[in-house]
């Protein structure tokens, strides 16, 4: 696991909004942090530290974020704010701007200037949720003036290389119980790469990118549209190629030389063994799922891209060392599994 976590009832209630306060504010730049609920105050937050990057997934009830001039004043860490809102709404006021964020929005402020982050005024409980990233300016290929156009605005996290930002933090907080410590720096350097790309798209300044992020965000385009396909049996090479616009040589280079496992020469997993290996995990998990026993394996298959029973059952026993019938046998008469089942009855 990577990142820590706050639950607001492993506190004592008395207790809960003002350590809940100095937990973000170890996060965040100094704001002061108020709530019509800190009396009942409820929030459940994770910390990741990726590298230079710290992201927290949120989800709390109503609260204020105010940092003022005179705060700026005092302390300053140089950091952009980036907020991704998932469910509630929050107000922003900042460099003269306002607006309302609701879900699938995203904003960045500055640091350096003040802002107001605000619940609605309707005083309504109802939980504010989403995902928070501070970082460096100095980490961001896009220059502070042409980022200062973008400030206070309110951004879209539901297209484009917004909507891959979004599945990203989204992704980050859902498996960070399976991911470990030494995962942390390349997934900083990826979310680096993602942030510079999305600025970049949103001011149309993708060439003032270097190449190496350039070619790590198209890489992260790729394995997410892969992802997305995976149930698609046609999903191949020179689909992929063309839906990204470039050769399949090129995408074959590209994606070896960012594929986790690539050494020093480059020489990563292929396209096609990704997909493959992806295509596994997937229904290999489902055959172990007690809610999927009646489920036929060749449909299980087929879902996940593998239609032909010959050939997912040979792939499967050369990664596994069990046919697919085996493993599901196995899988869900293992005393884990028939506990999980008798808990679930």
């Amino acid at each position: 696991m990577i990142g820590t976590v706050f639950r607001s009832e492993d506190v004592p209630a008395e207790h809960r909004f003002d350590y809940w306060r100095e937990l973000v504010h170890r996060a965040i730049a100094p704001s002061d942090i108020t709530s019509d609920h800190a009396g009942e105050f409820w929030a459940e937050q994770r910390l990741l530290e990726l590298g230079p990057a710290m992201v927290w997934p949120v989800s709390v009830v109503p609260t204020r974020f105010r940092r003022t001039e005179k705060l700026v004043r005092q302390s300053d860490p140089e950091m952009y704010h980036l907020s991704l809102v998932l469910g509630g709404e929050l107000g922003l006021d900042h460099i003269g701007l306002t607006d309302v964020y609701k879900a699938r929005d995203l904003w960045v402020t500055d640091t350096s200037e003040p802002y107001d982050v605000r619940p609605p005024r309707d005083g309504d409980r109802r939980l504010v949720t989403g995902v928070a990233v501070d970082f460096p300016k100095a980490l961001l290929a896009v220059s502070p003036d042409r980022v200062r156009a973008l400030l206070g605005r309110r951004l879209s996290g539901r297209e484009g290389t917004g909507a891959l930002l979004t599945e990203f933090l989204t992704g980050l907080d859902r498996q960070a119980d399976f991911l470990q410590p030494s995962d942390a720096p390349r997934l900083g350097t990826v979310l680096i790469d993602l942030l510079s790309a999305w600025f970049a798209q949103v001011l149309d300044a993708e060439d003032a990118l270097p190449p190496e992020t350039r070619h790590r965000a198209m890489t992260a385009h790729i394995r997410a549209f892969i992802r997305q396909n995976l149930h698609d049996p046609e999903l191949t090479p020179p689909v992929i190629a063309a839906a990204h616009h470039i050769s399949v040589s090129y995408l074959h280079r590209l994606f070896q030389e960012q594929a986790p496992g690539a050494g020093e020469n480059g020489e990563g997993e292929t396209v096609a063994a990704w997909i493959r290996r992806l295509r596994l995990e997937g229904a290999r998990r489902e055959l172990a799922d007690p809610a999927l026993r009646a489920v036929p394996v060749h449909t299980v298959a087929a879902r996940w891209g593998l239609p032909r029973a010959s050939d997912f059952t040979r792939a499967f026993r050369t990664a596994y060392g069990l046919t697919p019938k085996e493993y599901r046998l196995q899988a869900l008469s293992s005393p884990e599994q028939t506990e999980q089942t008798e808990q679930t009855e």
